[in-house]
């Protein structure tokens, strides 16, 4: 099968300094250089966005605004109400080495996630918690862990006013104020960490292990992100073969139950994802589809043309820790935050095992972007817009509003260790269904660092090749529609 892109299907992840920057604060080019990079940013949205038809005709459109402007003013407008499925997710970067580093893993950061929400009745008062921390990042050797509690930052208590600028503005040095549980109320401590964010690389796989339960073996799998291989060394392949190691260890120990932990995954490389998958699908002896790609019309007659109807087919992979014929059950834990790669996976195991989820709703991302950049040099901006829309094997795509979990559990107040029996989402997924489908509440969250990361949500294809810059360039030349 031909393979037209590295997928990747990312929602970012990590409380990323660099990845805070406001739209506002970019600062634009020189308004004599405007009409030239705004030709460039039209020629490559009438070649590739998804919904290329929609776009305003290039003579109506002003190419003097600046290329924020401008960029947006191409896009399929998305609404709630009126357009569903219009683009929630196409942006342009200035800084296209930073958005690659954070593809990989790698941005400045302090290394904890954390969500935020109210503490007090008013809706003014805000605490953050948090979530993980990422080994030897500078959070953990400041001495967070997960659960932890802060109610003031650089000595300014968090409110819905200022919250955003003092945790994602432009500081990189932070002093936290720890804050206690008394009763029903959050209040502050006197015990106060401050941690300075880095680049630091992440390692997805943050926790496995296997359990015995009614001797039954069960493996368990805490990944936060498909990721391929370090940003320093990107074609190593160190983190995908990280997991056919963990599975060939699932594999050795008879596990025939798996619980795959996305809660906190945003998506990834694509090629990481049919790897994942291909290590829990179950083989027919025959090519199984794990997800198939639609384009804009012209694109799509381009590519048919040339590589027929198969290309725009991805089959799993025959990998030799596999366990799929081994497994019994399969369970995914998730949650708002589960997006993209994440969902592909969901979606793209579905026809051929029961998958259950336990958790809250998955983000819904069923659409994919790719970075664009001026082969010249010459122009600075990066564009990420929408290109593919994916399905599985039997044509489904229907999570937009996100996947439904079968038992739904919320993450409470009192947060207990990854990993431990004792944490409601894993020890509902080991023991079983609770009563009335419903297990745990916890506060509802008014933000998170995950949603400050730049690339959250975003179904990233970061490979183009010669088969599309060739027909971005016919496509302009002979002005094909």
């Amino acid at each position: 099968m031909r393979t037209f892109f590295s997928l990747l299907i990312v929602a970012g992840l990590w409380w990323s300094v660099s990845s805070c920057k406001k739209d506002s604060e970019v600062t634009p080019p020189q308004t004599n250089q405007n009409p030239t990079i705004n030709q460039w940013i039209y020629e490559q949205m009438s070649s590739y966005y998804l919904w290329e038809d929609k776009m305003p005709k290039q003579a109506a459109t002003n190419t003097s605004l600046n290329p924020e402007d401008y960029f947006s003013s191409l896009l399929y407008t998305y609404s709630a109400t009126t357009n569903p499925q219009g683009d929630r997710f196409s942006f342009l970067s200035d800084d296209a080495t930073a958005l690659e580093g954070e593809l990989n893993g790698e941005s400045v950061t302090t290394g904890m996630q954390f969500r935020l929400f109210y503490r007090d009745n008013g809706n003014t008062s805000i605490a953050g918690q948090v979530l993980y921390v990422l080994k030897g990042s500078p959070a953990d050797l400041a001495g967070f862990k997960r659960g932890d509690l802060f109610t003031r930052v650089n000595g300014q208590a968090l409110t819905a006013s200022n919250y955003s600028s003092l945790l994602f503005g432009t500081a990189t040095a932070f002093t936290f104020t720890l804050g206690t549980v008394t009763g029903n109320s959050i209040d502050d401590s006197s015990v106060t960490r401050s941690v300075t964010a880095k680049s630091f690389q992440e390692d997805p796989v943050f926790l496995d292990s296997v359990y015995t339960v009614n001797s039954k073996k069960i493996g368990y799998l805490v990944y936060n992100q498909f990721i391929s291989s370090p940003n320093s060394n990107n074609t190593s392949g160190e983190y995908d073969n990280h997991l056919r190691t963990i599975f060939g260890k699932f594999k050795s120990a008879g596990v025939s139950q798996l619980i795959l932990d996305l809660r906190y995954n945003p998506g990834g490389s694509g090629t990481t994802a049919i790897n994942l998958a291909s290590l829990i699908v179950k083989y027919t002896g025959t090519k199984q589809v794990f997800y198939k790609e639609e384009y804009n019309s012209a694109l799509n007659q381009y590519i048919q043309s040339r590589y027929g109807t198969d290309s725009f087919n991805s089959y799993f992979a025959q990998e030799g820790n596999n366990i799929g014929n081994q497994l019994s059950k399969v369970t995914i834990l998730t949650s708002g935050w589960t997006a993209s790669a994440s969902e592909l996976i969901i979606n793209g195991l579905k026809p051929y095992m029961t998958v259950n989820l336990i958790g809250e709703t998955t983000y819904g991302k069923n659409v994919g972007s790719t970075t664009l950049t001026d082969d010249t040099g010459k122009i600075k901006y990066a564009l990420q817009p929408i290109i593919v829309k994916v399905y599985n094997s039997v044509g489904q795509s229907d999570y937009t509003a996100g996947f439904l979990p079968n038992i739904v559990v919320s993450e409470p107040l009192m947060l207990q260790a990854l990993g431990s029996t004792a944490e409601p989402m894993l020890k509902t997924a080991l023991l079983g269904a609770v009563m009335g489908g419903r297990a745990e509440a916890g506060p509802s969250t008014v933000g998170s660092s995950l949603e400050r990361k730049g690339i959250f949500g975003k179904l990233i294809m970061t490979e183009k090749n010669t088969l599309l810059k060739t027909f971005s360039k016919e496509k302009t030349a002979k002005n094909i529609n």
